[in-house]
Formats: structure tokens, C-alpha cells, sequence
């Protein structure tokens, strides 16, 4: 269920609407389907190299292992300050949608409540996390389901007496493709983020029941997850709201094209259910936070890459020192949104925004150098507990694909005729911070990478 719900969020909730007026259908349609591909990829290395070394650490410790210790250095500090943010960026959304039924509450009282929670769910055990999260997904799971099936319904007029709503919308105008490739690639940036953090399941595996059983199952899911909840669903979103909808512009609870399909299906509280189903999705994102951070912080520590306080677990197995620094980080960043007109916390979400495509652009990398290595090392790839499928095709692609994406993310910046240096600096600004990490590591430890025949592959270490 994890898994399922992984990919599902304020994305497709409210993303989707000013993705289909920007590009149209076609164009959306086409973005998610490439960006779902990459996305296949890139899980199906994570489970190959999850199954054989399941470990909390997952990315820097493979990047650690097969690649660079500077580049798991670089992974790991990014991947815990971008889940940091992310939470201080959840926060904000939750009292967003909490003052849609208390208006006049105040927001501090919202954000303490719920990282509260978050916090108890996660100090309890991994099985209060695991808990929180089954059930988050749950909600998010039956609601594109539920979407799925009164959409279907309505397209053929079978509910409520509508007229058949047929497929004209997806014709419309200058529908399917509007704006053309430019329009399109737009989207590509969109569908990206709606897919970040399916990577969390490498991090899950760590602590696992019975890991080399459990995460290929659950990567195997990935491709059905990305054709049902993302696919299907806009498919049926374009054949019922057309892109001129004025609506889908907007990025709120009552312009989202789930609101306005539920309400013209005759649900006249359709505002108030989706409100609140994305504020479950908001809350899901915010334990998957609190419980990622704190995992990647503890596997560096023990890798020595973090300080040896984060490397300490209580009875229960939580790493509680990682996760109230993380929590901490997370509180100061909401708090900083306060200050001023905002400036310091755009600037920090500005400086995560790519890091979403850097990861997966190293989990790409990690895999490929960890197969070359097993097989140079005089491994069978067949003693594999599982095996991706379209190696090398599938890292190359990823990899590909991730890094023309981090490279022409803010493209409207430089095709305006006047380039606007401080958007730019704010749309790039992550891949510095990334470089200063991994160049700043590795100049004081003076790391090299690693030969293939060197990188530490031990079979019985992770298969015992």
C-alpha cells in the first residue's frame, strides 16, 4: 500500500489541472507517459539494488559504494536538506487547507498539531510509521479509484441521467496538443514532481519484512501504478474537462479537476471531500519526511558521513536524534516563511526543487556501476534476488532523460529575449548546492572514484 500511494499527491490533486491547460490532453498525457517510463526505470534499478543490499541509506550508500564517496556524501546531505524542506513545504500547504473549514484559526496552531503527530508516529516505531502511512494511502488509493469509476460512469452517461459526456474534450479547440513541444516539455518538469518520492520504498527496505520477497513486489507495481493513477485518470479528467476550463489554471481545492468531476457528478460536498483528502495526502508526504531523513541521516553516520550522534537508535529501533534534527530543520523553515515577505523560505525551497531529478539521476548511475561491478567482480547476475529488466538501456535512459530535464528546467528564461538572471538563479539553484556538497568533500577528503573490481560487494553481508 506504500508503494501504491507513493506516487499519489497534491500533483495529480491539483497539479493536474494546469498541466492540461498548458499543453493540453495530448501533451499531458505524453509528459507522464515518458516521465512514468524514466520513472519504471529508475525503480526497477532501486529494487535490483534494494533486494540485494537493503539498507536505509539507499542512495548515498550506493553512490558511496559503487560510485564515489563524495557523491554519496553530496546524495545523502541533499536528499535529508530537500526532505527537510519538504516537510517545512507540507506544513505550509496543511494550514493552507485547514483554514478552508477555520478561516480565522491561527496557523501556528495547525502546523504544531500536525508535526506533533507526525512526530508521535514516527517515535513510536517504524510499525507507527508504516501505520500512518498504510492508511494515508488508503484514502488517496480509494479516491482515485472511486474518481476512476463515477468518471467512466459519466463519460457514457450512465450516472445521475447525464448526457453521455463522450470524447469531444479531448478535441477541443487546439486540443490534444496545445502550445506544441515547448508546451510539452513545460509538463515534462510538472510530471517529474508528481513522481518524486516513489524512491522512498528503497529507503523502506532497510526495514523490510523479508526485503528480497516484499520490494520487487512492490516495484513491479510501479508500472500498473503509473497507468492507473496517473494515466487513467488524466485520460478521464480530459475527456470530461476540457483545457479552456478556465478553472484548471488555478492550483487550489476548488479548481481541482477531481472537485469539478465529483461536483457535476452531483456529490455537493465534493469541495470539502477533496480538501480533505489532500490534506491526507499532505500528511502522508510529511511522514514520509520525518521517517526518510531520519533513516538517510542514520545510514551516513554510520558511514561516517554524519555525525556518530545520528548513528544511535533507542529500543524501539527509531533514530531519535536524526529524526528531532530533522523536525527541528523542518519547524525553522516553516517559521522562516514568516519572516519578511516570505524571501528566505523561497529561497530555500528553490534551492531542493531539482533535487527530486538528482536523485534519480544517481539511483540511474548507482545501478549501472553496481552491475558492471558484480559482473567484474566474477558475480553470475543470475544469483541476483532480483533483476531489472533493459539493463543498460533502462539506467542510460533514466540518466538521460534526468539530466535534460535538470538542464533545461527554467528554458522560458532564456527563450523570452530578456533573461530574467534572478529567476534563473532560483530555478538552478539547487545543482550548486548539490556540486558544493560533493566538490567540498571531496577536496577534503580527497576521494577518487572507485575501480569496479574495488567497490565493496559482499554477497554474505546482505544475503545472510
Amino acid at each position: 500500500m506504500i508503494a501504491l500511494g507513493g506516487t499519489i499527491g497534491t500533483g495529480v490533486f491539483l497539479g493536474s489541472g494546469p498541466a492540461i491547460q498548458t499543453a493540453g490532453p495530448g501533451g499531458v498525457l505524453v509528459a507522464y507517459g515518458i516521465i512514468g517510463i524514466m520513472v519504471y526505470f529508475v525503480m526497477t534499478g532501486l529494487g535490483e539494488l534494494a533486494t540485494f543490499m537493503p539498507t536505509s541509506g539507499s542512495i548515498s550508500t550506493y553512490a558511496t559504494r559503487f560510485i564515489d564517496p563524495a557523491l554519496g556524501f553530496a546524495f545523502g546531505w541533499n536528499y535529508w536538506l530537500s526532505w527537510a524542506m519538504t516537510l517545512a513545504a507540507e506544513l505550509s500547504a496543511s494550514v493552507l487547507l485547514m483554514k478552508y473549514w477555520f478561516p480565522d484559526s491561527p496557523s501556528l496552531l495547525w502546523s504544531g498539531l500536525f508535526l506533533a503527530f507526525l512526530f508521535f508516529l514516527n517515535v513510536l516505531s517504524v510499525k507507527g510509521f508504516g501505520e500512518g502511512e498504510y492508511w494515508f494511502s488508503f484514502i488517496k488509493v480509494a479516491t482515485i479509484i472511486i474518481f476512476i469509476v463515477v468518471g467512466n460512469l459519466m463519460i457514457f452517461g450512465i450516472m445521475n441521467g447525464h448526457q453521455p459526456a463522450g470524447f469531444q474534450n479531448f478535441t477541443v479547440g487546439d486540443a490534444p496538443f496545445v502550445g506544441g513541444f515547448i508546451g510539452t516539455l513545460g509538463i515534462f518538469l510538472v510530471a517529474g514532481f508528481s513522481f518524486s518520492g516513489t524512491e522512498c520504498i528503497g529507503v523502506a527496505a532497510g526495514e523490510s519484512e523479508d526485503p528480497v520477497k516484499n520490494i520487487p513486489r512492490a516495484i513491479r507495481s510501479v508500472f500498473w501504478r503509473i497507468l492507473l493513477f496517473y494515466i487513467l485518470a488524466l485520460l478521464i479528467i480530459s475527456f470530461l474537462v476540457p483545457y479552456t476550463n478556465e478553472s484548471l489554471q488555478n492550483s487550489t481545492v476548488m479548481a481541482s479537476p477531481f472537485t469539478i468531476v465529483f461536483k457535476r457528478a452531483g456529490l455537493a460536498l465534493a469541495a470539502s471531500v477533496m480538501n480533505a483528502v489532500i490534506l491526507t495526502s499532505v500528511l502522508s508526504a510529511g511522514n514520509g519526511c520525518l521517517y526518510v531523513t531520519s533513516r538517510i541521516m542514520y545510514a551516513m553516520a554510520q558511514e561516517g558521513q554524519a555525525p556518530r550522534i545520528f548513528a544511535k537508535v533507542n529500543k524501539r529501533g527509531v533514530p531519535v536524534a536524526a529524526l528531532v534534527a530533522t523536525t527541528f530543520v523542518g519547524m525553522l523553515a516553516f517559521l522562516a516563511s514568516f519572516v519578511g515577505d516570505g524571501t528566505i523560505y523561497l529561497w530555500l525551497m528553490n534551492s531542493v526543487g531539482v533535487t527530486t531529478f538528482i536523485f534519480w539521476l544517481g539511483i540511474a548511475a548507482s545501478h549501472y556501476r553496481f552491475r558492471k561491478a558484480y559482473v567484474a567482480q566474477g558475480h553470475s547476475i543470475k544469483d541476483l534476488p532480483y533483476r531489472a529488466k533493459w539493463y543498460p538501456f533502462g539506467p542510460i535512459f533514466a540518466f538521460v532523460v534526468c539530466l535534460v530535464i535538470l538542464i533545461a528546467q527554467d528554458y522560458q528564461g532564456f527563450t523570452s529575449g530578456h533573461i530574467d538572471w534572478m529567476g534563473v538563479i532560483a530555478a538552478y539553484l539547487g545543482i550548486p548546492v548539490f556540486l558544493a556538497f560533493w566538490i567540498g568533500f571531496k577536496f577534503i577528503k580527497k576521494t577518487k572514484v572507485i575501480p569496479l573490481e574495488e567497490c565493496k560487494i559482499d554477497v554474505k553481508e546482505f544475503q545472510s
